[in-house]
């Protein structure tokens, strides 16, 4: 397969980061399947290349590259058959404190993240009750003189114990004062190092891929007023401006995911032999393998549109929405195929395509639903009644 359907003005980077990638082969990630470990090695090395600091401007110490450049760096580590899920939430929670921070915050932490002194890895937006109903979320904090009190429980925070800073949403205004149930969010930056023990609980939940997922609790956990992220309240808006990039940068891992389930199924298809002939001759075995690799490229092409939209500073709604659906559903069909192909031998972990297979799955759900996209395209690109 070519690298990608148009000049790539990233090649370099992406030849950078399969060497890197290489170092950390298979068995280094069936060994941390087993233990539920995290991968602290692979996360340094990014780290010290600078791919982690790929977004963050050259004056805060980062590299100053465009999204595009983030969302190579992010499908490479996927094709090379590593996991990007246990670092990039960086690249995107990074922009809120970018576009909306103060001075004071921008020059405390984007330094220190840019050289991994600091890991912004956690972000606590989700709660058991709410879900994806953002604006339905229970966690409170209370402001009393410099500092505010936060009470309430976050799930799904993947990365908090491996997180020096976690990106808070929390409500400030009750919800039936506020004019409109998207206003009286806050977002706060937290520092796990000092709330963890003083009113911060973290505790591991055990899931079918090894995603370091966690539930957060928050008991009279005490943050620095200095620590609000822009106005008061508007928290929500704040959160909404990063999800776009979200969107494309986890879609471009989905296109990753998928060039390394074609690569591995095209590979074994061509030298497994059955009936005297490579299972590869077989239209059973081609068509599936065909149908995903036309998917995964019509995926490609709109992650590539909306990074140029937002590289231009327009706001890339539909083209990262459905990015995000494609890529995913590109992933997943990709995966099945390579799977299938492979039959039992599919299901040992040596072949890593079970491994690959529950870590894109994930996608279907998160960061956020199939449907739920669906609904947004449905209202704000065809103009249909709001469904929820």
């Amino acid at each position: 397969m070519q690298e990608t359907l148009r000049p790539d003005p990233h090649a370099e980077i992406r030849e950078e980061v399969r060497k890197l990638c290489a170092k950390f082969p298979g068995e280094y990630w069936r060994k941390l399947d087993q233990e539920r470990g995290y991968p602290t090695a692979f996360v340094q090395a990014l780290t010290e290349a600078g791919y982690l600091a790929a977004l963050i401007p050259e004056e805060y110490g980062g590299a100053g590259l465009p999204l595009s450049a983030a969302a190579a760096i992010l499908e490479t580590v996927q094709a090379e058959g590593c996991n990007g899920a246990a670092c990039h939430a960086q690249m995107y929670i990074m922009g809120t404190i970018l576009r909306h921070g103060t001075d004071a915050q921008k020059k405390t932490y984007l330094p220190k993240i840019a050289t991994g002194e600091l890991r912004l890895q956690a972000f606590g937006v989700t709660e058991p009750t709410s879900g994806t109903d953002t604006t339905a979320l229970r966690t409170v904090a209370r402001r009393e003189g410099d500092h505010y009190v936060v009470n309430g429980q976050k799930v799904w925070t993947s990365r908090a114990e491996h997180s020096d800073l976690m990106l808070l949403l929390a409500r400030t205004t009750p919800r039936d004062q506020a004019a409109k149930r998207t206003e009286g969010l806050s977002t706060f930056i937290v520092d796990m190092r000092a709330a963890l023990g003083n009113g911060l609980t973290i505790r591991p939940i055990r899931t079918m891929m090894n995603h370091n997922s966690t539930e957060i609790f928050f008991d009279n956990m005490i943050v620095p007023a200095e620590n609000l992220v822009g106005m008061e309240g508007r928290g929500f808006r704040y959160i909404l401006d990063g999800m776009n990039a979200e969107r494309l940068l986890i879609a471009a891992e989905c296109i990753g995911d998928a060039k390394w389930f074609l690569r591995k199924a095209v590979e074994y298809a061509r030298d497994r032999q059955v009936f005297g002939r490579p299972i590869g001759q077989n239209q059973g075995i081609q068509f599936p393998l065909a149908k995903a690799y036309a998917q995964m490229r019509a995926a490609e092409l709109m992650v590539q549109a909306g990074c140029e939209k937002f590289e231009a500073g327009e706001t890339p709604g539909e083209e990262a929405n459905m990015a995000k659906l494609l890529a995913a559903d590109a992933s997943w069909a990709a995966g099945e195929a390579c799977l299938q192909t492979h039959g039992g031998f599919g299901f040992a972990e040596e072949y890593d395509v079970e491994r690959k297979y529950r870590e894109t799955r994930l996608y279907q759900v998160a960061p956020i639903s199939t449907n739920l996209i669906l609904s947004y395209i449905a209202e704000h690109v065809l103009g249909l009644p709001r469904s929820y």
